[in-house]
């Protein structure tokens, strides 16, 4: 892929990387292999900004759905395998959401809450402090709450956002092949994509970006997510990011053809009403003039958004060390440019 100049696009995103108030932000665009990257920020300039690690919080999951989908793909697993069958049941307990296939987790659709609704968790979560209450969250934590918690709905039938559903499908995954997510990811996603500024922890000093609070002036550290890191804690830089998004545009071009196929699939999407278009693992905007793929993402220090649309070839990484609030611009001024420019 290559840099080219164009000056009309190369405003566009000057424009839209300015309206976002954060100490640094990062518009990456790419469009028909073509790659624009501007940056700015109210911190003083001068810094390699363009070749940090970003933290993408929930965007990470577009990561998780990926690997899963190639893990289907090579036969590893079936997608509407149950979760229980993935996992080590405790003895003498039946499990509660015994219907809920890796399908329902990563769409969302399992009936699970956002997060575990137990006074033990709160009290773990809170007991973390503000910054990272996940840290010290364990996988026995994790697998306790998801075998005593009963479906606020029937697996399938209703669509609510989970952090808890997905995390439990990281886990089922390491169990089904033996291996620490990370290891896993880097394996059969990360390597075969040449994702090699692309992790789940922080790195060494000077190369991840630093995050800030919602008023954008307190520094916030660094994500830590213990048992749920697979849903929120993937960092990259803007070049990767773009990299990860091409292959998704071009995926008969990517060793992970088939399973990027399947990710951008979309299918029907259970109430309420107001639930969002999705493919298996992204959102999906059906613009006037072609479909348009997304996912937003936040830490507690850091905001982003991936997008692609497959008409013109254009994909986008818009990034910024501000946690998200209302002003915090970045996910609706990306997504805006990413829908508003003609195929």
């Amino acid at each position: 892929m290559t840099a080219r100049p164009d000056t009309a696009l190369a405003e566009r995103l000057q424009l839209a990387a300015d309206a976002v108030d954060a100490p640094d932000v990062v518009f990456a665009w790419s469009e028909r292999g073509h790659r624009t990257i501007v940056i700015t920020g109210t911190a003083p300039a001068g810094g390699p900004r363009q070749h940090l690690h970003y933290e993408i919080g929930s965007a990470s999951k577009t990561f998780l759905g990926l690997l899963l989908a190639d893990l289907a793909a090579a036969g590893v697993l079936d997608l509407d395998t149950p979760a229980r069958d993935c996992l080590p049941s405790p003895p003498g307990r039946s499990c509660a959401s015994a219907m809920i296939t890796l399908r329902h987790l990563i769409s969302h659709t399992s009936g699970l809450p956002g997060v575990p609704r137990q006074p033990a968790f709160y009290r773990h979560v809170l007991s973390g402090g503000y910054s990272n209450p996940y840290a010290d969250f364990t996988h026995q934590r994790l697998l306790a709450a998801f075998h005593r918690h009963g479906n606020r709905a029937r697996p399938g039938t209703s669509w609510r956002y989970s952090n808890f559903a997905t995390a439990v499908l990281a886990h089922a995954l390491e169990r089904v092949t033996g291996t620490a997510y990370a290891d896993l990811l880097t394996r059969r996603i990360l390597r075969p994509m040449q994702l090699r500024q692309t992790r789940l922890a922080p790195g060494p000093p000077g190369t991840d970006a630093q995050g800030h609070r919602r008023n954008g002036i307190t520094p916030a550290p660094p994500i830590r997510l213990g048992a749920v890191a697979p849903t929120g804690a993937v960092r990259a830089t803007p070049a990767d990011l773009l990299t990860y998004l091409e292959a998704h545009l071009t995926p008969e071009a990517s060793p992970l053809c088939e399973a990027l196929q399947l990710v951008r699939t979309s299918y029907p999407v259970p109430g309420p009403r107001r639930a969002p278009a999705r493919s298996l693992t992204w959102f999906l905007d059906r613009t006037d003039r072609s479909p348009v793929y997304f996912h937003g993402g936040s830490t507690f220090g850091q905001t982003a958004y991936l997008g692609f649309r497959p008409a013109g070839q254009v994909a986008l990484a818009a990034l910024a060390t501000r946690h998200h609030d209302r002003r915090n611009t970045l996910i609706n001024t990306a997504h805006a440019l990413l829908t508003s420019t003609a195929a």
